[in-house]
């Protein structure tokens, strides 16, 4: 496999000494323009904190955050893909019920805006039907153990309803995405392959998981890529309920220590570091699969 040299050119120059200068006099008139005072001394503090009763660091607000994002966008992406895959396949079954259950889901979802949902699920959920099941009291009572345990996967007990409607939430809501997403990338595999299919005698499962659905996999894992990254980034809006991930924790302590700029800067960057890590792992992902099997003429082939 041959390399690809990436070439710098002309415009490639003018355009990156253009974002150095422009940061560069962004930086100068908030240091002498509005008298800014910058202490980054503050921000280490808040990333972690030794536990004098444990002996040993553990993570503080900043990081409790950051690891709180990841937990939620975790458990969206799986479900959510999970979600929009069995969507994505009802939306081109053959069965009239299943498109229309599928159709109305997307429509339902692509349409409403998520800080409604947000409300809906947490009000409804959260406030009613976790309450009528007595989940809250339920989380609540297990042993300090268990409680371990779920807050590792969720989030501590007292905030297990308010975390578990954040999923639930986002799930519906990007799913809905992914689903258009997969119906896409079934729909973009050549007439011939499902004719194919169709002449050999295949069943329309049988068709799916051997025919469409391997060659379907490489054109919806790079838009799927985005999606998933756009995961991480909607979950901040769940900070207005409540759910202490990276952007609520940032806007705490933003208001301890009226240190706009460094916080916020340095969520930035752990923002930027999950959506990367993302992008790698997507990209590796993709290139695995290349590796093992291309399509080619409408052949899949080894």
């Amino acid at each position: 496999m041959t390399k690809r040299r990436i070439r710098i050119g002309l415009l490639d120059g003018i355009i990156l000494a253009g974002v150095v200068l422009a940061t560069c006099y962004l930086f100068f008139k908030v240091r002498t323009g509005m008298a800014y005072h910058w202490n980054w001394s503050v921000i280490p503090q808040y990333l972690f904190r030794y536990d004098a009763d444990r002996e040993r660091w553990v993570a503080n607000l900043l990081m409790e955050g950051f690891f709180t994002t990841l937990r939620l966008s975790v458990w969206v992406m799986i479900l959510g893909t999970l979600l929009g895959t069995i969507m994505g396949l009802l939306r081109v079954a053959p069965g009239l019920f299943g498109r229309f259950v599928a159709t109305t889901y997307v429509e339902l979802l692509r349409n409403m805006p998520p800080l409604v949902l947000v409300f809906i699920f947490y009000f409804f959920i959260g406030d009613r039907i976790f309450t009528a099941l007595g989940t809250d009291e339920f989380i609540r009572s297990v042993s300090e153990g268990t409680g371990e345990i779920v807050g590792f996967l969720f989030a501590p007990p007292a905030r297990f309803s308010a975390f578990v409607s954040g999923i639930i939430t986002l799930v519906l809501y990007e799913g809905a995405y992914i689903t258009e997403i997969v119906r896409g990338g079934i729909e973009s595999v050549e007439k011939g392959q499902w004719e194919a299919a169709d002449a050999l005698g295949f069943s329309w499962v049988r068709k799916m998981r051997h025919i469409i659905l391997p060659q379907a996999f490489q054109r919806i894992l790079p838009p799927l890529a985005g999606q998933l990254i756009s995961v991480i980034k909607d979950s901040a809006i769940l900070s207005v309920i409540s759910i202490q991930e990276l952007t609520f924790q940032g806007l705490e302590l933003m208001a301890a220590t009226y240190r706009t700029f460094e916080v916020w800067i340095t969520i930035t960057a752990l923002y930027f570091l999950l959506t990367f890590s993302c992008s790698l792992l997507v990209r590796r992902l993709e290139l695995r699969v290349n590796r093992g099997g291309t399509v080619s003429g409408g052949i899949l082939r080894h």
